[in-house]
């Protein structure tokens, strides 16, 4: 698998309701799957090598869905980063009152916009100190992909994915998630999700203008792709 192309299809989630139950299920699976994966882990330790100047001020998460990936940030890094203002981009609002409240109580102010992806890339946006995002990106490619990416660059001043890893052992791991109880939204969308995945540089390929980007793209164990960016003469900080 690692020398393969990607394979782009849709996924089950997607086309689901977000009040089905099996999409419900699902989102409760992949809450498991970000603790197996590390993802966590992973984008402490890439935001950490970014390097920044200052603590970033105003985050964006893409594909943001229920809003718990972050919160679990927030709560590591809540003491270094106060006053946090934090944006979560989802075609649905999946974030429970009980989530907000959890931000709230870090001092973090929360909000969700409500949009398609493709909407917000083609439309104005307010910038930001740090863009966020993980299992989103494979969702697209072609020119929909280079024009998330193009509008990524032109409202950040640093950017850390996280995505399936296309190999080999990711893809056995994909065919494996009924082991921990994943339902069939899961166990189809996880298999395709590792086929539309990211290897070697493509992500570093596809970002636009990198000579004024540092670019790090690389595999975390066990199957998480990370890809970061941080542009080269700009710090944390943007202008309230």
């Amino acid at each position: 698998m690692p020398d393969s192309c990607r394979t782009v299809v849709p996924e089950l989630l997607d086309h689901l309701d977000p009040d089905d139950p099996a999409a419900r299920r699902s989102r409760r699976d992949l809450q498991r799957i970000h603790l197996v994966m590390g993802t966590l882990h992973t984008l402490r330790a890439a935001i950490g090598h970014l390097g920044l100047e200052h603590p970033p001020r105003h985050i964006l998460e893409l594909g943001a869905g229920d809003g718990t990936l972050l919160l679990r940030l927030a709560r590591s890094q809540a003491a270094a980063w106060p006053g946090v203002e934090l944006t979560l981009l989802d075609k649905h609002d999946l974030v429970s009152a009980r989530t907000r409240e959890a931000y709230a109580a870090l001092g973090w102010r929360v909000s969700v916009l409500k949009a398609d992806i493709l909407d917000w890339a083609r439309a104005p946006s307010p910038r930001y100190d740090l863009c966020v995002t993980s299992l989103f990106l494979h969702h697209f490619a072609g020119r929909e992909l280079a024009d998330i990416l193009v509008a990524v660059a032109a409202r950040s001043a640093a950017f850390v994915a996280c995505e399936p890893r296309r190999d080999r052992w990711s893809g056995l791991a994909s065919r494996l998630v009924g082991v921990m109880g994943g339902n069939r939204v899961t166990r189809s969308d996880a298999v395709s999700s590792v086929a539309a995945g990211f290897a070697d540089v493509e992500l570093s390929q596809a970002w636009p203008d990198g000579a004024a980007w540092v670019l790090d793209e690389t595999r975390s164990l066990p199957f998480t792709h990370c890809f970061s960016a941080r542009a080269r003469l700009a710090s944390a900080g943007v202008d309230a």
